[in-house]
């Protein structure tokens, strides 16, 4: 029995539990993880909206060093916060 056979008899995917004999092993920062498919590994993985909080899985927007899945968000999220950068004109020497 080779070491993939003993993968597929022992465990199942971290995130959905299965395991249809097709298991694999990915290592990051020194930890194990087996998933049953790309998309699994993918949603494990994931980062998530600085905003909503969903799974970037394509293409993101990156304002400061925070993600968003939208524009939309990226604007609701960030726009009190330029906001409170603001300072009123009655406040100024102008």
């Amino acid at each position: 029995m080779t070491r993939n056979d003993r993968l597929q008899d022992n465990v199942n995917c971290e995130v959905c539990g299965s395991n249809q004999g097709q298991c694999f092993e990915i290592h990051l920062g020194g930890e194990r993880h087996v998933f049953d498919s790309f998309e699994c590994a993918m949603r494990a993985f994931a980062p998530r909206c600085g905003h909503c909080g969903g799974k970037l899985l394509e293409h993101d927007i990156v304002v400061g060093d925070t993600l968003y899945c939208s524009s939309e968000c990226a604007h609701e999220h960030s726009a009190p916060e330029y906001e409170r950068r603001l300072i009123p004109r009655e406040q100024t020497n102008l």
